[in-house]
């Protein structure tokens, strides 16, 4: 039986972008869940935010972990904080590999520079100190990956090799 691949990590490391271009490499589903959030609620992430707020949104982001580790064959790119819920990661590592996506801080600025788009970040006057706080606060949650990958000046193609060659490596993966 083939398991999923789960793509966790801060915002801007690159879960969305790799997790396509990996699900391709693999033959396997992609399910980004935020936009699978989206989808379902009928609006963008920070509209959910700034009109239900962040409970609901977390809530919603549950129903949706749920949703997605019950299917096989499929990259799922959570959410920069899905880390948070115990629940969310039990549930994703009984799903399959769990993979780490990181970048430093500086990275992370300029991938995320985009106001309008990033709920957390963009409450704050002071971007980069936002996400090395946020970052901090996540560090111990984001090290219960199978798997850490480094996404600072790489190719997508050096760090989709990467996963493939630690899948492989780890049984996960066949070929």
């Amino acid at each position: 039986m083939a398991r999923n691949v789960v793509l966790i990590g801060f915002m801007g490391t690159g879960k969305t972008s790799i997790g396509k271009r990996l699900a391709s490499r693999l033959g396997f589903a992609f399910l980004d869940l935020d936009q699978f959030i989206e989808e379902r609620e009928g609006c963008k992430i920070p509209e959910i935010f700034a009109g239900r707020g962040e409970a609901y949104f977390r809530a919603a982001e549950k129903k949706a972990v749920e949703e997605a580790a019950s299917r096989k064959n499929t990259v799922i790119a959570t959410g920069g904080g899905t880390v948070k819920d115990p629940e969310n990661m039990e549930r994703l590592r009984r799903s399959g590999a769990i993979v780490c996506l990181t970048a430093d801080v500086d990275t992370i600025v300029a991938r995320t520079s985009r106001r309008g788009e990033r709920p957390l970040l963009d409450r704050s006057g002071d971007r980069r100190q936002a996400v090395a706080e946020l970052l901090e606060s996540r560090r111990s949650l984001y090290e219960q990956a199978d798997c850490f990958v480094d996404t600072n000046n790489r190719s997508p193609l050096e760090i989709t090799e990467e996963i493939c060659h630690f899948l492989k490596r780890e049984g996960n993966l066949h070929g």
